[in-house]
């Protein structure tokens, strides 16, 4: 019998910014950087594997002394 493959979700760029509590503007800036793997779903729409923003690194802000 065939293995059954879990369905990827994807998600906008509004979801994914608000799940990780930052802004729009800055999934933009990870995606450009290379830091944040998307996909383009027709003309304009750009969506992001869930399992991808899950394991995109997020930078730990230094103490400043």
């Amino acid at each position: 019998m065939a293995e059954r493959r879990a369905i990827p979700v994807y998600l906008s760029l509004e979801e994914a910014a608000e799940a990780l509590s930052v802004s729009v503007r800055t999934i933009r800036r990870w995606i450009a950087a290379g830091n944040l793997p998307a996909y383009r779903c027709g003309k304009r729409a750009i969506r992001i594997k869930l399992d991808d923003l899950e394991a995109a690194p997020r930078q730990i802000p230094a103490a400043r002394c």
